[in-house]
């Protein structure tokens, strides 16, 4: 491929991030916390740290805190003291906060992605995953992922276990986004196939 044609789609990558983002949606909430909402939801119950969300959305511990800071005195999340280390704190979503996400500017372009083809779709998450991965590398930060794609999670017959958490997983753990994931190579089992540790 060119170098015209790989900046083109680096640009088109930032132009539909920016077009999806919320500006002109109607909302009052910034795009920064819009993604910080959107993280709470999805992350697991050990990466819902201000920490984890500084990394993921790849700015300051301070300017993340700010973030949440702002969502939790709108009523949208919730800081709790971390189960396991009672030093640190964790975010849940307020009822309120859940009723936001519910109406996220960002289904627009949930929509258009639906349109494609299923193939089209995989190969496009295939894509846009190895993308995340190497410029990670590139940067030196972390990689985000789910359990099914990574190599600390196994699990048999109904039964899910994160090795690095030390702990088992509920069914709606297993697709949350996670700061200790570390992606699988071809060369790593299934893991619905491995044994629980």
């Amino acid at each position: 491929m060119t170098a015209p044609a790989i900046d083109r789609i680096a640009e088109l990558l930032v132009h539909i991030g920016r077009s999806a983002r919320a500006e002109g949606s109607g909302s009052d909430l910034t795009p920064a916390q819009w993604t910080c909402l959107r993280f709470f939801a999805r992350a697991n119950r050990s990466t819902r740290t201000p920490s984890a969300f500084a990394s993921f959305h790849a700015t300051t511990r301070g300017t993340a805190s700010q973030i949440a800071k702002a969502l939790e005195e709108r009523g949208l999340i919730l800081r709790q003291r971390s189960e396991t280390d009672g030093r640190s704190i964790c975010y849940l979503l307020t009822p309120e906060g859940e009723a936001t996400l519910a109406r996220d500017p960002l289904s627009d372009l949930t929509t258009a992605l639906g349109d494609l083809p299923e193939g089209a779709r995989d190969r496009l998450l295939a894509a846009l995953s190895q993308v995340s991965e190497r410029l990670s590398d590139l940067r030196s930060a972390p990689v985000f992922g789910t359990c099914s794609d990574c190599t600390h999670f196994s699990g048999a017959g109904g039964a899910a276990f994160c090795a690095c958490m030390a702990a088992e997983l509920g069914n709606d753990e297993i697709g949350r986004l996670c700061q200790s994931f570390r992606a699988r190579t071809d060369g790593d089992t299934d893991p619905t196939e491995r044994p629980l540790q």
